[in-house]
């Protein structure tokens, strides 16, 4: 079994080199994000991670084992008029390559397989990631009206989802605390409205609010009878802020009721050339008929040069029953988690980014826990990171409602006879 997977998973990161490569042929070197659109053609923007990751998990609920997450985002626009047309797809081949228990992560959960909760392990994202088109219509030189959705979207709740953040570029986990802040990535229908004034946006979304099932290669329709706001502020160039709040209809398939959920975050970043520094701090909490669940995270990513360095720090509140998996005298236990690591990069071909990485996860268990996830805990990966050609930039911080905003639009199209660019 393990033999098996491990092929699907080195054929899937062959397919998407190759995929890469046929496209790579025609492009040209990177430019910014903060050029204006000239071109009232369709412009195209990818991007995308594959990682080789062998994976050890720390104490009795932990394990070795070789996964391969993934995800890839296709982004195509234009002009329409004076307004912005843009259509967004992402995929992953998760179920393929970690499989539908997807990859261990001790203190994690969330989900279900086989009719019980999925602990211990980070599930794996469905095929269809998102399916979205997006129209904003500007209304004077300041202000603009967005409209997005489709049968698979991101409604207007939390911070950027952890794999579109920069500051979690480099790291191949999912956070502890993913159900708190951005579990909603993957909403199958939602309909988002904004509104941007300056550096202000305001939006609301009606979606379907329930979790994903086992089965990752459908779609999992159901009412939209979800709500969320979220209001942005983005005073520079550098920083970024959001405080949301969402009401979740029946989310969980083996826990009735519903869930309010808010979050807030502050989120840095700043690029010179191909290096770059980023940092997000964010605070989140899920309010259920027994109860109120907080997380607190807080990571980070610098590159220079070749070499890139992350970071990330959780104090997250698990439910002490579903981890234990026996009745305990309290409803929430706190657990902290403090990863550490580091990519080299060895190729750099054609836009390709191949890397070589490693992490440590060090955790701070709560005393009803460690009966079951051991007094100190160590968690260990080492891991290949590949990413596609992106020549329009990469899609980091990039959201559902707001792919690009007046003042970031892509670049003109890439001249089709220039000669080709090789890092």
């Amino acid at each position: 079994m393990f033999r098996a997977q491990k092929k699907i998973a080195l054929v899937v990161v062959a397919a998407l080199s190759i995929a890469a490569a046929a496209q790579a042929q025609d492009q040209q070197p990177m430019p910014t994000m903060d050029m204006p659109m000239e071109s009232t053609g369709w412009q195209f923007m990818q991007d995308g991670i594959a990682f080789g990751l062998f994976n050890h998990q720390g104490g009795p609920r932990g394990g070795d084992e070789f996964k391969v997450p993934n995800w890839w985002m296709g982004m195509a626009s234009r002009k329409a008029g004076t307004s912005q047309l843009t259509f967004n797809t992402m995929l992953s081949l998760d179920a393929a390559t970690v499989g539908k228990k997807g990859y261990r992560e001790i203190f994690q959960s969330g989900e279900v397989v086989d009719g019980r909760p999925l602990i211990d392990r980070q599930h794996p994202h469905d095929l269809f990631m998102q399916i979205a088109g997006i129209w904003r219509v500007p209304i004077g030189a300041s202000t603009g009206f967005t409209v997005a959705g489709g049968p698979v979207g991101e409604p207007a709740i939390g911070p950027v989802a952890f794999m579109h953040r920069a500051s979690a570029a480099d790291n191949p986990f999912a956070p502890l605390s993913h159900h708190v802040f951005d579990s909603t990535h993957i909403a199958f229908g939602v309909v988002t409205a904004a509104v941007d004034h300056g550096p202000w946006v305001l939006e609301t979304s009606l979606f379907n609010g329930r979790e994903p099932d086992e089965n990752r290669w459908d779609f999992d329709f159901g009412k939209l009878d979800s709500v969320a706001g979220r209001i942005w502020y983005k005073p520079n160039d550098h920083w970024e802020f959001q405080l949301s709040s969402a009401s979740l209809t029946e989310p969980e398939a083996l826990e009735h009721g519903d869930i309010t959920r808010t979050t807030a975050s502050a989120a840095w970043f700043k690029k010179t050339g191909d290096n770059f520094t980023a940092a997000t701090a964010a605070y989140g909490q899920n309010s259920k008929a027994h109860g109120t669940q907080h997380s607190f995270l807080a990571e980070g990513t610098r590159r220079v040069g070749m070499n890139s360095v992350f970071g990330r720090l959780e104090a997250h509140q698990l439910e002490t029953a579903t981890l234990a998996l026996v009745r305990t005298g309290e409803d929430f236990s706190r657990v902290f988690a403090f990863t550490l690591g580091g990519v080299r990069d060895v190729m750099r071909w054609r836009g390709f980014e191949g890397g070589i990485g490693a992490g440590v996860t060090f955790y701070g268990v709560p005393q009803s826990l460690k009966p079951t996830h051991g007094d100190h805990p160590v968690s260990l990966q080492v891991f290949f990171r590949l990413r596609p050609p992106a020549p329009m930039g990469r899609m980091w911080n990039m959201r559902m409602s707001q792919p690009m905003s007046h003042e970031r639009q892509m670049p003109p199209a890439a001249d089709p006879h220039a000669g080709h660019h090789m890092n």
